[in-house]
């Protein structure tokens, strides 16, 4: 006799999208206050020198391989496989996809792996090209990419773990996990440096310790759902084989702002130095908006309109888009013209300190104003793609991903001789804003995307409250030669003032305007 899928499965009711993404969304910025806090070490210890160029490549390569493998084609591809199964299976069943793809996905890492520590000067080469002639920092970055490389092998099987749980509901534990990255690189920064000959070597153990803290920390979690893996490689398993059928096209569909971050790096190392480190710094900050909201709605929509469309229920599913759509334009756009006009305060306040110079101020803070004008659609990108990975469609963004990836590489070519590292950063911006758009114009072709009552009144009331936010930021905020020569504590206050005063307009707009929480719930 078969078993009843819930015969040994609760299907709990769907928790509240809002505040799930809030449970994500402060867990983030939890993540992103301390990825702040690291940076500002990592500044004070080693400012924009030739060693930090070689570090930030070291780590560069790892981290966009998964963001490319793990967090970008992976999750989309698997997280919907998953929720059909959950929806229409036995828990044994889904057990045993959850050990096949485990053993499938750690036996093909372990061989990337082995390949990039032993490839590693080809690697820096290939995504450095400008370190050829500088001998030293090409060896350093090396070295250090011998021992940052395995951090993709366990951060891509932890974030395997994270979208389990994520798809159950467990949203805070996988946000909270990048804690423990920040957590490991203060610590060997602080208390590692004095143990090596090279100092920033401290920081690449820091990022291996950190993969194997974040895979340990989850387990336990998934003991509880009882969905602890138990590798077993099976490639024919036919839901394995569908993951990975959707996740090749995937790896571009979704990773097209990845691509074009690499991109910099690669045009930049021909640049002065400092370059690189300028535009990290800067992608940093522009990353804070995005990491702590636009990730988060993106993470929860996802299973939610896996389970939408396995149910066919294309209502539900236009009014998820809708309201992903609208929670991002309500922080998005105030973000993007809070970093567009605070842009040497807050790369003063957080970075100005020990090694790091007032040209470096100078340098960061204009590319984080060109980056500030693709925030927004870098957060649309989060909420717009999972309209087509939830139906399994990834042939529509790959097609996408290549004609931004194509103009990118156009726009990088045309901007980089007037603009240097700015130009590379403005581009990185214009793609994103061409990949939002057509992935939303996909969507509202296909009739999936379907705008919800209230459009009018709700741009009316976040146009009034960006525009008198704005207005305040320009009256209140210091010259930026003042930001050069204060001190941490009046930076910090008054830093403190600006945010302060910038949020409290921007809400009180917003409530006069008529917006209430009701307004943003999609219960």
């Amino acid at each position: 006799m078969t078993q009843s899928p819930s015969s040994d499965k609760q299907p709990p009711k769907a928790p509240s999208l809002l505040r799930s993404g809030m449970v994500v969304s402060v867990m983030t910025l939890l993540s992103r206050i301390l990825g702040m806090v690291r940076d500002v070490v990592v500044a004070a210890y080693f400012g924009s020198q030739s060693e930090a160029d070689a570090f930030f490549i070291a780590f560069k390569i790892p981290n966009f391989l998964r963001r490319l493998f793990a967090e970008g084609a992976f999750a989309q591809a698997f997280v919907p496989v998953l929720s059909e199964y959950r929806a229409k299976r036995a828990l044994a069943d889904v057990k045993q996809l959850v050990d096949r793809v485990t053993g499938t996905l750690g036996l093909t890492l372990a061989a990337i792996t082995a390949v990039g520590v032993a490839g590693a000067p080809v690697l820096i080469m290939l995504f450095a090209p400008g370190f050829h002639d500088d001998h030293g920092k090409l060896e350093l970055a090396t070295d250090m990419l011998r021992i940052t490389f395995p951090y993709l092998f366990l951060i891509s099987l932890t974030a395997l773990c994270g979208a389990i749980l994520n798809s159950y509901g467990r949203f805070a534990v996988p946000a909270f996990t990048p804690v423990l990255l920040n957590v490991c690189m203060i610590g060997a920064t602080v208390c590692l440096t004095p143990y090596f000959d090279q100092p920033i070597m401290a920081l690449a153990w820091g990022v291996f310790i950190a993969g194997v803290a974040q895979l340990l920390f989850q387990l336990p979690f998934l003991a509880q759902i009882k969905l602890l893996p138990t590798p077993r490689p099976n490639r024919k398993d036919p839901g394995v084989k569908r993951i990975m059928t959707l996740m090749i096209p995937a790896l571009f569909g979704v990773s097209v702002s990845q691509i074009n971050l690499l991109l910099d790096t690669v045009l930049a190392s021909f640049l002065q130095t400092g370059s690189i480190s300028w535009l990290y710094y800067a992608d940093r900050l522009s990353e804070l908006p995005l990491g702590a909201f636009g990730i988060a709605i993106g993470t929860v929509i996802l299973p939610a309109l896996s389970r939408q469309h396995s149910a066919e229920d294309p209502r539900a599913f236009a009014r998820t888009l809708d309201w992903a759509v609208r929670m991002v334009l309500l922080v998005g756009v105030p973000a993007a013209i809070a970093l567009l006009l605070l842009a040497e305060p807050m790369i003063a306040s957080l970075f100005h300190y020990g090694a790091m110079a007032d040209e470096d101020v100078v340098q960061a803070a204009a590319a984080l104003r060109a980056y500030s004008v693709g925030v927004m659609t870098f957060m649309l990108i989060k909420v717009l793609a999972p309209g087509y990975f939830a139906r399994q469609d990834t042939k529509t963004p790959v097609k996408i991903a290549i004609i931004c990836m194509i103009t990118n590489m156009g726009l990088n070519l045309i901007f980089i001789w007037p603009l240097a590292h700015v130009g590379l950063a403005l581009a990185t911006s214009l793609s994103a804003l061409l990949n939002a758009g057509l992935l939303w114009w996909g969507l509202r072709k296909a009739g999936v995307f379907q705008a919800q009552p209230g459009w009018l009144a709700f741009a009316a009331r976040l146009l009034a409250a960006c525009v008198a936010m704005a207005l305040v930021l320009l009256w209140l905020v210091p010259p930026t030669q003042d930001w050069l020569v204060w001190g941490w504590q009046q930076k910090a206050g008054e830093m403190a003032l600006l945010v302060a005063a910038g949020m409290g307009v921007y809400l009180l707009v917003l409530l006069v305007g008529g917006l209430r929480l009701r307004d943003l719930r999609n219960d």
